[in-house]
């Protein structure tokens, strides 16, 4: 009995052993097992994480880097120009403006200086001289003879009193002549010098108005074509057609257009009303040398006349 005890311990050692012996076979020999789904233990893919992860993403920081960098460089951009845009005025348009479209502005504006002078002076001289033209037609409508008329206007100046005295000085000086006609024909040109004179110089001044208004819409249209070539300048330098970059030029270009227009209309609808008043005013001068011409021919019929009466006592 104790040797088949024996035999049976013997035989489970050796059952033991040989199974020793087979299991690194066996593990050598057997297949390796299939991916883990990924909703597996994380323990058996821990181990191989970080090597994909590093190997993944490092290519793809070259790539990010010029992307990021290029929208953090045009953020700035794009803001200071939005900036730029809210503070536009035209004040800031014409101090970032070129140089000679800052001079055909400053010219523009003192044009237009120059058209509202004219405009304040012109309408009192005119204001002045018709009011006392007025006057003095008023003050000889009454008079019978040129001293009698020199008496009512007494020592004033104007284009009357001329009127009178040179009317006088050609009496004076064909005193002895028997030709009313030929006196009459010397005051007459008289006259007309003193009228051609008062038309050149009620006329100062507008001239000034006439070019200031047929010039200044060119020269603000120069100053609009320099400025807008410019800007184009400026947009091939800066390869960029964004409308935040490219408005400020434009629009200091434009000014100039602008203060041109804001110089000549002013400068034509004034032009033209003087013209109007002008004329008027002219009227009253040839009203007065009409005056002038028949308290003549009276101060010469009424010197023929006493002549012939004393011819006929």
């Amino acid at each position: 009995m104790k040797s088949m005890t024996f035999q049976a311990s013997l035989a489970a050692a050796a059952m033991l052993a040989a199974a020793w012996l087979v299991s690194p076979l066996s593990a050598q020999t057997q297949t390796p097992p299939a991916p883990a789904p990924a909703g597996t233990a994380p323990a058996a893919t821990a181990p191989n994480v970080p090597a994909p992860s590093s190997t993944a993403t490092a290519p793809a920081a070259p790539t990010a880097s010029p992307a990021a960098a290029a929208s953090t460089t045009a953020k700035p951009d794009a803001a200071a120009a939005v900036q730029a845009m809210k503070e536009l005025s035209p004040w800031v348009m014409f101090m970032s403006a070129d140089v000679i479209v800052k001079a055909v502005m400053i010219g523009l504006a003192f044009a237009s200086l120059m058209t509202w002078t004219v405009f304040i002076a012109k309408s009192i001289e005119l204001s002045v001289a018709s009011t006392k033209l007025r006057s003095a037609l008023k003050k000889t409508a009454e008079a019978r003879s040129l001293a009698e008329a020199q008496m009512a206007l007494g020592a004033k100046e104007g284009i009357l009193p001329s009127f009178l005295a040179a009317a006088l000085r050609e009496a004076r000086m064909s005193a002895g002549l028997s030709s009313d006609a030929g006196i009459k024909e010397r005051a007459a040109s008289s006259f007309q010098e003193i009228v051609r004179a008062e038309q050149r110089r009620i006329r100062i001044g507008m001239g000034v108005l006439a070019t200031i208004g047929s010039t200044s819409p060119f020269v603000g249209l120069f100053g609009t074509v320099w400025g807008i070539m410019n800007s184009f300048i400026g947009i091939s330098k800066s390869q960029t057609t964004n409308l935040a970059v490219v408005a400020p030029g434009i629009a200091e270009a434009l000014l100039a257009t602008a203060i041109g227009l804001v110089a000549a209309i002013p400068a034509v609808i004034i032009y033209n009303h003087f013209a109007r008043v002008t004329k008027g005013y002219l009227e009253l001068v040839s009203r007065a040398s009409g005056a002038a011409g028949r308290l003549l021919s009276r101060d010469l019929d009424r010197s023929h006349g006493s002549v012939h009466s004393r011819a006929a006592e």
